[in-house]
C-alpha cells in the first residue's frame, strides 16, 4: 500500500500532496514503484493534529480519488477514513477499501456502510482516540488484548455479513515503544484469526526515536522493521517509500522457497 496523505500536517509527508497535481504524481510514482493500493487519507491521525471537519475532509479526499481514477483507471484505491460518510462518498467516487484506524469505534455507522457497500475492510487497533492515545498507554498483555478485540470486531462483523476483512496492530496507536515492539516480535500471534495482516510502520516515531534519529532519516529502519514484520507473518506492507518495501517483499518471497 502507497500511502498518500493529502493533508498539511501528517508526521513525514504532510503538506506534499496538497494538491491534485502533486498527488497525482505521487501515486504515479507509488504505482512505478510497483504498489498494489493506493492509500488516500485526508484527516492526519498524529498525535497533537489539528480537528478536520468532516466537510474538509471530502474536499481534501475526494477529487483526489476522481482524479487518480481518472489517470490510472484500474488503482485500487483505498480511504483512510474513521468516517462513515466520507467512507461512503468515497467508494461511490470509486475508491474500493475502507481502512478504519478506529475499528468502527468513532462512529457508529460505519460498520453498516461497510455491510451496505460489501467492500474489503481494514480495522486497526487504537487504544483511546487520536488524541489521548498516547497518554500514557496501559496494558496486562498486549497481545492477548489485541487479539481478543479483533476477534470481538470480526465476530460483529460477521454478523452483519462483512466477509474481506484486515486487520492492522495499529503501531504507534496507543503502544508505548516497548509495546510496539513485543507486537512486531511476535506479530505471527494474530495468524490465529485466520485473516489478512497489515502492518503500517513506516519511518513512524517507534523507528526514529529508538535510533534518536529523524522521520526523514528514517528509511534503512523501515527497510529493517518491514523485513521482520514480513518474516513475523505481515501480508500487506503500508508504506511511504514503495520501492524498497517491494524489494523487502521480493527478497522474503525468494527466502521462503
Amino acid at each position: 500500500m502507497g500511502i498518500i496523505n493529502v493533508t498539511p500536517d501528517s508526521f513525514y509527508d504532510g503538506g506534499k500532496n496538497n494538491s491534485i497535481e502533486t498527488a497525482i504524481a505521487q501515486v504515479r510514482k507509488h504505482l512505478e514503484e510497483g504498489a498494489t493500493v493506493i492509500d488516500i487519507g485526508g484527516y492526519s491521525s498524529r498525535p497533537g493534529a489539528d480537528e478536520v471537519t468532516e466537510q474538509e475532509e471530502l474536499n481534501r479526499t475526494i477529487p483526489v480519488i476522481e482524479a487518480v481514477l481518472m489517470a490510472f483507471p484500474d488503482t485500487i484505491i483505498s480511504i483512510d477514513t474513521f468516517r462513515s460518510n466520507v467512507a461512503k462518498k468515497a467508494i461511490e467516487a470509486g475508491a474500493g477499501i475502507i481502512n478504519d484506524i478506529s475499528a468502527g469505534d468513532l462512529d457508529d455507522n460505519m460498520f453498516s456502510v461497510v455491510a451496505e457497500k460489501q467492500v474489503p475492510y481494514i480495522i486497526m487497533h487504537m487504544q483511546g482516540t487520536p488524541e489521548t492515545m498516547q497518554k500514557n498507554p496501559n496494558y496486562k498483555n498486549i497481545i492477548q488484548e489485541i487479539t481478543y478485540y479483533f476477534s470481538e470486531k470480526i465476530n460483529t462483523l460477521r454478523k452483519k455479513g462483512v466477509n474481506d476483512i484486515v486487520i492492522d496492530p495499529g503501531f504507534g496507536f496507543g503502544k508505548t515503544l516497548e509495546h510496539n515492539y513485543e507486537i512486531l516480535g511476535k506479530l505471527n500471534n494474530l495468524q490465529v484469526l485466520n485473516v489478512p495482516v497489515v502492518v503500517g510502520i513506516s519511518r513512524k516515531s517507534m523507528i526514529y526515536k529508538l535510533l534518536k534519529i529523524n522521520a526523514k532519516e528514517s528509511l534503512n529502519g523501515t527497510i529493517a522493521a518491514n523485513i521482520i514484520a514480513l518474516r513475523n507473518g505481515a501480508n500487506i506492507l503500508r508504506v511511504h517509500d514503495v520501492k524498497e518495501a517491494l524489494e523487502c517483499i521480493r527478497l522474503d518471497n525468494k527466502n521462503s522457497m
